[in-house]
């Protein structure tokens, strides 16, 4: 289903909700794979965070305001570090990107990938290691591609011949050898969004297998010698649940690794399978652990070199999502309550779009609670909105909130940490949020919240 330009109710959504929506037994009850597990319904109904009430963090920071659960952010990075001991791991920083989550990612052990000269500059601030730095982008300028160099920075993703001529002559100038990996487009189109997927052939990233550039690339930098090749890299899509597209995609890199070989007699020492983990958004999702995915990984790896004859590379893999978005929840208060005669009840918060473009842009769902109080009403189907000037402005599709939710209370929307920051705007001229981050019952300003002021500043007219 896609949502309508018009807006919402022209759009393929069922009025009645979703199939697999079931009307909740208790409105006040939390599912714990929703939230950040801190996160809990205290004696007075309201949600708590790290034993922070929510009510709290709303008088001191306002809404909307997205809320770090800070120990589950780390705890998933030292799970993540605990699936894959000997690979590497690196955190997709276009998920969320500031410089205390990556100072927690560094302490944590994990990698970075940066995909903009601004995610770099954002890296380098904050003291990441430049060498467990990975420079993503198929775009990437000569400013950002020298300043990626001069930096140190470990691996470069090379995305095109432009790229690949370009950073020879950086290279040249300047009398280094960067490692670089080719990026592959396998022709796996995972189970995701069109506007996500991003491994078959009609799309803008990387070099085609099928149709022999991928090899051809790697020939290039191999016979120029400039550039230290260190092996290829795939990213079939995002918020995958099922292995079956690594596996293909394993298997295609791999017969491209063995082709290396064959031609020119050296075996490629790195092989990096990207990220696109999913996580629960709403009660439909089941995800895999980090675990899993390793055990899977690996079983997958080791098979496809078994039958190439080539020794096991070293892995990386490259979650973001999977690592922040349950850490984080959106708080909203409630603006208006609109009962559609009957259709549905429409509940206005003080955000939108602006801080969540994922439900407009992608048609994503998501859930939500009433976060400041508990009720005894009877469940109610709602549609959560925002604040802007458009009909599409929607937050949360279908979800059942109790009857009497009404204007001042709170409502949380969880596993808002993947792309809502990131993708934020001022659209309407709305400021965006703050982010705070949690921990031991103590909150603290990561991210300040924008002003009209700093919108007032960048008009110069």
């Amino acid at each position: 289903m896609r949502a309508h330009e018009a807006g919402a109710l022209h759009a393929d959504i069922n009025n009645r909700g979703p199939a697999w929506l079931r009307t909740p037994e208790d409105v006040n009850a939390l599912l714990p794979t929703l939230w950040p597990r801190s996160v809990t319904r205290g004696a007075d109904g309201a949600l708590a965070v790290a034993g922070l009430s929510v009510r709290d963090i709303a008088t001191e920071f306002g809404t909307p305001v997205y809320v770090l659960d800070e120990a589950d952010l780390r705890s998933r990075c030292r799970d993540f570090r605990a699936a894959f001991p000997t690979e590497d791991v690196y955190y997709a920083g276009k998920a969320f990107l500031c410089r205390a989550v990556v100072r927690m990612i560094a302490e944590e052990g994990l990698h970075l990938d940066v995909c903009t000269g601004g995610e770099l500059a954002t890296a380098l601030s904050a003291g990441m290691p430049p060498e467990r730095i990975g420079f993503h982008g198929n775009n990437k300028s000569v400013a950002e591609l020298g300043r990626a160099l001069d930096a140190g920075v470990g691996r470069i993703i090379v995305d095109s011949f432009t790229e690949i001529d370009r950073l020879t002559a950086l290279a040249r100038e300047r009398g280094v050898r960067p490692r670089v990996l080719v990026r592959v487009t396998v022709g796996v189109e995972a189970h995701t969004h069109e506007f996500i997927a991003t491994a078959h052939e009609d799309q803008k990233f990387g070099f085609s297998l099928a149709g022999g550039a991928a090899a051809n690339a790697a020939f290039k930098i191999l016979d120029e010698g400039v550039l230290e090749l260190r092996g290829l890299h795939s990213h079939i899509g995002s918020q995958i649940f099922d292995a079956s597209g690594f596996e293909v995609s394993a298997r295609r890199v791999l017969a491209l690794q063995a082709q290396i070989r064959d031609a020119r007699g050296v075996e490629l020492p790195e092989l990096d399978l990207g990220g696109g983990f999913g996580i629960a958004y709403t009660t439909q999702d089941d995800p895999a652990t980090p675990q899993d995915l390793a055990k899977r990984l690996r079983k997958i790896v080791d098979s496809e070199c078994a039958a190439e004859n080539l020794a096991v590379p070293h892995l990386s893999i490259e979650p973001g999502r999977a690592i922040v978005g349950p850490a984080v929840f959106t708080l909203y208060e409630v603006g208006t309550v609109k009962d559609l005669d009957g259709i549905r009840t429409y509940v206005s918060v003080d955000g939108g779009m602006s801080d969540n473009i994922r439900t407009a842009l992608y048609d994503a769902s998501y859930s939500a609670t009433l976060a400041s109080r508990a009720s005894g009403a009877q469940p109610m189907l709602a549609r959560v909105v925002g604040k802007h000037c458009e009909s599409g402005d929607i937050v949360v599709k279908d979800e059942f909130l109790p009857a009497d939710v009404q204007p001042g209370d709170l409502v949380a929307v969880p596993g808002t940490g993947a792309y809502c920051r990131s993708m934020a705007s001022n659209y309407n001229h709305v400021p965006r949020p703050p982010v705070i981050a949690v921990r031991d019952g103590q909150a603290r300003l990561i991210v300040r919240r924008e002003t009209e002021d700093d919108l007032l500043a960048l008009d110069v007219g």
